[in-house]
């Protein structure tokens, strides 16, 4: 028993270190692209980070303690009304991006094509930002402003954080123009796109939902011929209110099309919806 405790402690402990190894290695490259794509091509992609790209346009401050300037004391207002469910870990991505954006400020733009600017330290930012969110972190900023808004306003919190990185893109076609913001625009598109990448991979699995009269042989077809398991789900017609089974089946990305020549040669007629699956843990597919 001791040992079982001695091992369990030891993993959590390898656990929460590997954590906070994300946080740093995220928060380092969201940094790198700041610094390498958006800044030199004044690109304000929304977020604190926006915000000090608008600063360092209109009077020359360094980023870095903007950054600061606004990430601390956001975070103590995080803790004031939100609670202390941020921890040490938010802290550690408050002060240690824009610690390397201070550490890298004098490397030399990666390009000076503000839509190359834009696409990847849109990337860089989304890459960053979903490693940290795998250290179960964030790097505070303005995601805590979005809580705090959505805490005393009833707003959801997707709203909030359209309406603060909004207003940052705003900020920058005033400060900057409107094809600057465009940019801005592209940037944010593109890290959100990179964070779900990162945070969910690449499918490669499909998830099919089959309506048919010949479930029987069609179960008995994909247990058997394309060795995979295969879900019956209960449901009934819209129209007709009569029992129509469903039958559920997840298979990789390589046995889609056997799974459909499958079903097409047993029932023509069936009814099949497709759907991308994202981490499919359990036997067959990725382990626990």
């Amino acid at each position: 028993m001791k040992k079982r405790r001695g091992e369990a402690t030891a993993n959590h402990f390898q656990s929460k270190i590997l954590e906070y190894i994300y946080i740093l290695i995220g928060s380092a490259i969201i940094a790198i692209a700041f610094n390498a794509f958006l800044l030199p091509n004044e690109v304000a992609s929304g977020g604190v980070s926006g915000i000090s790209t608008i600063f360092h346009g209109l009077f020359g401050w360094k980023p870095a303690y903007v950054q600061w300037a606004f990430n601390i004391p956001l975070f103590i207002a995080g803790l004031i009304f939100l609670g202390f469910q941020f921890g040490v870990k938010t802290l550690v991505g408050t002060i240690f991006l824009p610690f390397v954006v201070f550490l890298t400020e004098h490397m030399k733009p990666w390009t000076n094509d503000p839509l190359l600017g834009a696409l990847f330290g849109g990337v860089g930012v989304g890459l960053g930002l979903g490693i940290v969110f795998r250290g179960k972190a964030s790097t505070g900023g303005t995601d805590l402003a979005a809580q705090i808004i959505h805490k005393f306003t009833g707003l959801t919190l997707g709203t909030c954080v359209v309406i603060i990185d909004g207003l940052v893109v705003l900020s920058a076609a005033i400060v900057f123009d409107i094809e600057k913001a465009l940019y801005a625009l592209i940037g944010l598109f593109v890290t959100s796109k990179t964070i779900d990448l990162v945070q969910l991979g690449i499918s490669r699995s499909k998830t099919a939902l089959i309506i048919t009269d010949k479930q029987q042989e069609i179960r008995e077809g994909i247990l058997h011929k394309i060795d995979r398991g295969v879900t019956k789900l209960s449901a009934y017609g819209g129209f007709t209110e009569n029992e129509k089974p469903v039958l559920m089946c997840v298979v990789d990305q390589t046995e889609f099309i056997k799974l459909k020549q499958l079903v097409k040669s047993l029932d023509p007629t069936a009814f099949v919806i497709v759907m991308d699956a994202f981490e499919v843990l359990g036997e067959g597919f990725k382990k626990n």
